[in-house]
């Protein structure tokens, strides 16, 4: 009888944390930018909680969401003194999900998370602290009240605010051009990159400066390819033949102008800066060299100056 019990009381246990599973990977995702170490967070937080009298735990929720923040916070910590670096890995050109990330995880599931979060975003967490990152996640993406993530983080509650208040500077960056100069080059980079997912020759010519120079570092290109191209219609070709990459490319602030990341997995490969003259590009440069794309100043573009981000 009592090892039935002891059962069903698991079993219950168990429909309690599934109910709380999403949200939980949720904020997992947005500490640790991976799928697969999200949901071995995840898996740790039931471990805990399995162990633990449910019984006792007043607000599961909380509590869950507690161990889960935890658990990230060592873990991007370990990553901290293990010096691990995302930016330029080379990510293969296969389906997402089985390549720079752990074979098995869920590429449907990544995708749909990415999306949610956006890719320059997980691109400009990963350059945060831990302790900056998990305070502005918390905050600022899940609405946890600075008082309950400064034991998380083993700081003040002043000091945690500050923590996430450095971060949101350099989520949303800075930036001398006014507001409709740059939501104009904006418009413009959004074309260029709907003509590339699309392959449209004809769109990438009209976006395209007829003397557009394209710029790019050797790791970025096939073997033999000229590190520059001059002229729109070379310029749109290769860029049509490239223009896979551009599924994963996202518009960001690079260097306080409108450019591009290009981030499968939301793990930076690649970042463009983009010179915009009128209605058009003039020329672009394509970073992938790490050490020259950790030389950049990347953000989050904001919402348009008239009107709500697209």
């Amino acid at each position: 009888m009592e090892e039935r019990e002891r059962r069903q009381g698991q079993d219950e246990l168990a429909e309690r944390f599934e109910a709380h599973r999403a949200q939980l990977r949720a904020v997992a995702y947005r500490m640790l930018g991976s799928l697969a170490e999200a949901d071995d967070a995840v898996q740790e937080a039931w471990l805990r909680l399995s162990r633990a009298d449910g019984a006792e735990v007043e607000n599961l929720a909380a509590w869950l969401r507690t161990v889960v923040s935890r658990v990230c916070l060592d873990m991007l910590r370990s990553r901290t003194s293990r010096r691990e670096d995302p930016v330029g890995q080379r990510v293969p050109d296969r389906p997402w999900g089985a390549g720079a990330e752990r074979a098995g995880s869920d590429p449907e599931g990544e995708a749909v998370l990415v999306d949610s979060v956006g890719r320059a975003m997980l691109v400009v967490l990963d350059t945060l602290a831990p302790a900056e990152r998990v305070a502005f996640v918390l905050h600022d993406m899940f609405a946890v009240p600075f008082d309950r993530i400064a034991p998380l983080v083993g700081r003040s509650p002043v000091t945690t605010k500050k923590l996430a208040s450095r971060a949101r500077q350099r989520v949303r960056g800075t930036t001398e051009i006014p507001g409709a100069e740059l939501d104009r080059h904006r418009v413009v980079v959004d074309a260029f990159l709907a003509a590339s997912r699309g392959g449209d020759l004809d769109a990438l010519l009209a976006v395209l400066a007829p003397d557009v120079v394209r710029r790019a570092d050797p790791q970025a290109l096939p073997g033999g390819a000229a590190t520059e191209v001059r002229g729109a219609r070379a310029v749109a070709r290769e860029t049509v033949h490239f223009g896979r990459r551009s599924r994963f490319a996202e518009t960001a602030l690079v260097n306080g102008a409108v450019g591009v990341v290009v981030a499968p997995y939301g793990r930076l490969l690649y970042a463009l800066t983009c010179t915009v003259e009128g209605d058009r590009i003039t020329a672009f440069e394509v970073f992938a060299d790490p050490e020259r794309l950790r030389g950049l100043d990347l953000a989050v573009l904001g919402p348009p100056a008239d009107g709500p981000a697209r």
